[in-house]
């Protein structure tokens, strides 16, 4: 076996792809080997070829791998790549969505400093914003996000930062990106959007006017459930006086393998994100006319509260799903533990259906009186709709929520 010592041609970055383009072609860090897939560098550290040029490389004055907790070639090819993908400057990688989150909020604020969130928030979020958080001396408040008002007069008080989850987890609210922004940016703060359920090819929080988007990469964009992984992304300025620091010296960092995962998730993300939409959508509709439902909310249906924000900040309803069936937590037991094709599990964005019951899982932490004031009722199923064939799901649906009826 031979190899070329010369370096192989790399196809040019180029923004004006489109996006099926750039999920396969942009920022491919080849080696001199010309491989197609992206090479996975396996290794916890860097050689230098001097004391000099190690010395050089911490000093910054010279550019060189130091370590893989501070990154790897296959981790910077999945920053690079989520920046074009995204259009931000910068990203980095952490270990897991939670992490992902965690980070960005405990780099941005320290004690005395004050944040503002929608109260509609994925389970452990909120752990961070009404516990971590206030035992750091961070003051929190918890708002209404679908009331404007209340962003304003939250926000009529200088604030560090501003967290948002659009579409929410589980409720699938529907949150003003822009109208939050202006808010947050006169109170001087940075406002950050969890956007995973929407996916970076579904709604593009920094063109509405977001400075920080967080992803769990674990969701949608592996999207076949074999590995963890979070993304902060916003400004080079950003990233690299706040984010990075704390993120180098706190250690939570992505390994390259699950780096690797990854970039081979997102070649097929816009494929799976738009077939998942279009079967959530067929799902959603079959729902609204099964007996033993009571409500049914997806970003995509017409008599969404929010419907119409929905239209203008996503490119469509995306592949979650929340909706009531009849007799309570008993009802939607049975309606679950009847599903044959969909699995029980509390992730979701996987190329397999699953569903989860967030008032004994993801927002169980959360008090019972808090989650009726969010609508998450003991008969709500979260719903994350796969790759499977929609009128086998609808057919399943059909015999489960008759099954939570007949009770």
């Amino acid at each position: 076996m031979s190899s070329s010592s010369s370096s192989p041609k790399h196809p040019a970055t180029n923004p004006q792809w489109r996006l099926a383009t750039q999920l396969l072609h942009n920022a491919p860090n080849r080696t001199i080997h010309g491989e197609t897939s992206e090479a996975i560098f396996l290794t916890s550290g860097f050689v230098y070829d001097s004391a000099e040029q190690a010395a050089a490389t911490f000093e910054g004055t010279v550019e060189h791998y130091q370590y893989a907790r501070y990154g790897s070639p296959t981790v910077d090819t999945l920053q690079e790549r989520l920046c074009l993908l995204e259009g931000a400057e910068a990203c980095l990688t952490m270990s897991s969505g939670m992490g992902a989150i965690s980070c960005a909020l405990l780099s941005q604020v320290k004690s005395g400093d004050r944040v503002v969130a929608a109260k509609a928030l994925f389970g452990s979020t909120h752990w961070l914003m009404t516990n971590l958080l206030p035992s750091y001396g961070v003051e929190t408040v918890l708002v209404d996000g679908l009331d404007e008002n209340a962003w304003k007069a939250a926000l009529s008080i200088p604030t560090k930062a501003v967290l948002i989850e659009t579409p929410s987890n589980p409720m699938l609210d529907i949150l003003d990106i822009g109208v939050i922004a202006g808010y947050a940016h006169k109170a001087g703060a940075v406002l950050m959007v969890d956007n995973v359920f929407a996916t970076p090819v579904g709604q593009r929080p920094l063109a509405l006017g977001a400075d920080v988007v967080i992803y769990s990469c674990t969701k949608h964009l592996d999207g076949q459930g074999r590995a963890l992984g979070g993304a902060v992304l916003g400004s080079r300025q950003w990233i690299t006086d706040v984010l990075r620091p704390f993120v180098r010296n706190t250690g939570n960092s992505l390994s390259p393998f699950n780096a690797w995962v990854m970039l081979k998730g997102l070649e097929t993300l816009d494929l799976r994100a738009r077939t998942m939409a279009q079967n959530a959508l067929q799902v959603a509709q079959a729902l609204k006319a099964m007996d033993g439902v009571k409500n049914v909310r997806y970003p995509g249906l017409p008599d969404h509260p929010q419907a119409e924000l929905a239209r203008k900040q996503m490119r469509d309803g995306g592949s979650l799903i929340a909706f009531e069936v009849v007799n309570g937590q008993e009802g939607a037991f049975a309606c679950m533990n009847s599903f044959s094709i969909i699995a029980i599990s509390n992730n979701l964005g996987d190329a397999r259906s699953l569903a989860t019951h967030p008032a004994t899982t993801t927002h169980k932490k959360i008090s019972p009186e808090e989650r009726a004031e969010l609508g998450i009722h003991d008969g709500v199923i979260r719903l994350s709709v796969g790759l499977e064939d929609p009128i086998d799901l609808i057919e399943e649906l059909k015999q489960a929520t008759d099954t939570a009826l007949a009770l």
